[in-house]
């Protein structure tokens, strides 16, 4: 059954729900990204079978599609957090935990699924890299809100906002690196993947991004001293930058995602400080109304089956994952982490490295050009862990943080 009224009571009776119980469910260990995930599962084939997104035509090319809207408007949530100076006081501790420790992420990633799951390197190493990126969509409830402000060092919320905006990019150098290896010859593979995917797809998206954001940015500042531009335009202002760039993106065939991140991360370069706030205001308020949908669809399209054919190697892999991936990285990195000061920091940012929509629209993306449902099987399994795992503990885990640093002080 495939009800569209069906959905929309469903999707307008969550947010509503979530919406009158935010303050609790922000500090519970039930945060509404895992509420929206079990819903799906309730209405999907599994449960009252009120939606089953296997059943629509092109289902995976709506999988990517869902999740390429709501990745644009968290990713651009994400960017206008970024103080301005941000990235020239901390480049060296974000050039190694994005560049050396999204290696890594990777590597280690690759490697649990090449063992535990017995399967190719190459395709190991694609479904590696879509789980290897922080999802910001997910994210978000760990650096934003009350408990987070509470507990969690600015510095702290902003490395991992930073990196969650800024991997999301570059992870199609990485998954598209692995895709070329297992489709063509390695010379063919490394020429095409210079060429076209870093030197065309990431440059351009970076030039791009900029000059988006740049214009962006010089726009709103004109129509306000021109008293042009009313405020309650203003709000959605970021939220219609993020569907440009990320449309622009894909016209021009480039990191569509990359472009998005970056057109934000400069827009905020350009506008003041108190616009700054007021649109992430604004923004933060979308990332709510578009994040908890595609949660519900998550839930509705878990693979069942292809889970069972995975079978305890499956969840072995996705604990694996979620329990070596970040925290070993992260570890390793420690000396070069200046916004990192203690080991139980180090600890905790290492856990709270959620994997969701991000990989849910790079697993869509390449199943569909593979036809491989092997992809969508390992990277859901994952996800829905992340989910569980980050979900429940992300507040108490913050909380004892915030706790621990209090008691030093005092």
């Amino acid at each position: 059954m495939n009800d569209f009224n069906v959905l929309l009571t469903v999707f307008g009776a969550t947010l509503v729900l979530i919406g009158l119980g935010s303050k609790w469910l922000e500090g519970s260990p039930l945060p509404p990204t895992l509420l929206a995930l079990v819903l799906g599962i309730v209405i999907g084939p599994v449960g009252f079978n009120l939606f089953d997104p296997t059943a629509i035509p092109a289902s995976t090319v709506l999988r990517e599609q869902l999740a390429r809207l709501t990745l644009a408007i968290g990713l651009m949530g994400v960017a206008l957090r970024i103080p301005r100076a941000y990235l020239k006081e901390h480049w060296r501790a974000m050039l190694a935990l994005i560049g050396g420790g999204m290696l890594l992420m990777w590597a280690i990633s690759t490697a649990i699924f090449y063992v535990l799951l017995d399967m190719p390197l190459g395709l190991a190493a694609l479904i590696g890299g879509i789980v290897t990126p922080t999802d910001p969509v997910a994210a978000s409830p760990i650096v934003t809100g009350a408990v987070a402000k509470a507990n969690l060092p600015q510095r702290l919320r902003l490395a991992i906002s930073f990196e969650s905006g800024a991997n999301d990019g570059l992870a199609y150098l990485f998954v598209f690196l692995a895709f070329l290896l297992l489709e063509r010859p390695a010379g063919a593979a490394l020429s095409e993947w210079f060429v076209h995917t870093l030197l065309w797809e990431v440059v351009v998206a970076t030039g791009c991004g900029m000059l988006l954001g740049y214009v962006f940015g010089k726009l709103l500042r004109r129509a306000e001293r021109a008293g042009v531009i009313q405020a309650n335009w203003r709000l959605i202002y970021t939220a219609a930058l993020a569907l440009f760039a990320a449309g622009l993106g894909r016209v021009l065939n480039s990191d569509e995602v990359l472009v998005v991140f970056v057109a934000g991360v400069m827009f905020t370069q350009v506008i003041s400080a108190d616009d700054r706030e007021n649109e992430e205001q604004g923004q933060e308020a979308i990332n709510r109304f578009f994040a908890i949908p595609i949660f519900i669809f998550i839930g509705a399209a878990l693979p069942w089956a292809g889970w069972g054919e995975l079978g305890w190697s499956g969840i072995a892999a996705a604990v694996a994952v979620l329990l070596l991936r970040r925290p070993l990285t992260l570890l390793l990195l420690r000396p070069l982490l200046s916004p990192v000061h203690s080991l139980r920091e180090t600890l905790f940012l290492g856990w709270f490295g959620p994997v969701a929509v991000s990989a849910l629209y790079y697993a869509a993306l390449f199943e569909e050009r593979m036809g491989d449902p092997l992809v969508w099987h390992v990277t859901s399994l994952v996800i829905c862990a992340s989910v569980l795992a980050h979900g429940v503990s992300g507040a108490p885990l913050t909380k004892l943080l915030g706790r621990h640093d209090r008691d030093e002080q005092t």
